[in-house]
């Protein structure tokens, strides 16, 4: 691709992004107009797209995207006791797997994708843990200490890149917290790859896993979790959540919640 016409990508990129009723992070959107060959897969072009887009962000002709990692922190405070106990009215939820046989976690490689699995499944109440990376000792503690503290067997579903340090991220967060009864791999597999025509590039050589990741998958490609449309990705968690999720359990704590909020609150919240 010699030249872009910017004016032309960035209309069908504000589409992609208002397609999804949750909003994308700047690599989903990359990778999506990656896959539809809008855009080639070079890092310049990454950077062109990320300045482009907060231009339009910034002149309000381009719909938002999603940035976890940068946020206002504040301690949480309140106008007075009518105040804080509306907070209460509207915050308070039970525990909505507390009557299950299991512990479910999701896991994802991105933290960047921590805000749109929340939006799908925080009304079941699903824990969510972003690697970021190989993970700290003490968060492999912390994460192994939770599957304790509940008492009950535990099962990770979890999404990654499909690539040698991909790979390596799941395998030693795996084996370093050693307390799960089921790991599913949702995302992302060589099959997915083929079956979503995700854009490949090719992988480092010189990478220390590069010789165990051909000899498991006959080649050396970095394929980025981000490429999977969310709507894709929400599907493939869903999919595999079948297998766990016991529904008339999350409606028995559902009741439970109801009747702790008339007792609390004299009103019901559904």
């Amino acid at each position: 691709m010699t030249s872009i016409n910017w004016t032309v990508v960035l209309l069908h990129a504000a589409a992609i992004v208002l397609s999804y009723d949750t909003r994308v992070t700047l690599r989903q959107l990359f990778y999506q107009l990656v896959a539809d060959h809008t855009l080639p897969n070079t890092q310049t072009v990454y950077k062109q797209l990320s300045a482009r887009t907060a231009v339009g962000r910034r002149e309000g002709t381009f719909p938002d995207l999603t940035d976890l990692n940068r946020t206002i922190h504040r301690r949480l405070w309140f106008d007075g006791r009518d105040d804080a106990l509306g907070w209460l009215k509207a915050v308070y939820r039970r525990d909505r797997t507390e009557f299950m046989d299991l512990s479910i976690y999701l896991g994802v490689e991105k933290a960047g994708l921590v805000a749109q699995l929340d939006s799908w499944f925080e009304d079941r109440g699903l824990p969510i843990l972003a690697l970021g990376g190989f993970a700290s000792q003490s968060y492999v503690k912390q994460i192994a200490d939770d599957v304790q503290a509940h008492g009950r067997p535990a099962v990770l579903l979890y999404t990654g890149d499909f690539d040698p340090s991909g790979e390596d991220i799941s395998r030693d967060f795996i084996l370093r917290t050693d307390c799960w009864d089921r790991v599913v791999r949702v995302a992302l597999t060589s099959q997915q790859v083929i079956d979503f025509n995700l854009p490949q590039a090719v992988g480092k050589a010189s990478d220390s896993r590069a010789a165990g990741f051909m000899a498991r998958h006959g080649e050396l490609v970095q394929v980025e979790l981000d490429a999977l449309a969310p709507d894709v990705l929400r599907n493939l968690f869903e999919a595999a959540l079948v297998e766990f999720w016991d529904e008339f359990a999350y409606l028995r704590s559902l009741d439970q919640e109801e009747a702790d909020r008339e007792e609390l609150f004299g009103v019901s919240g559904r």
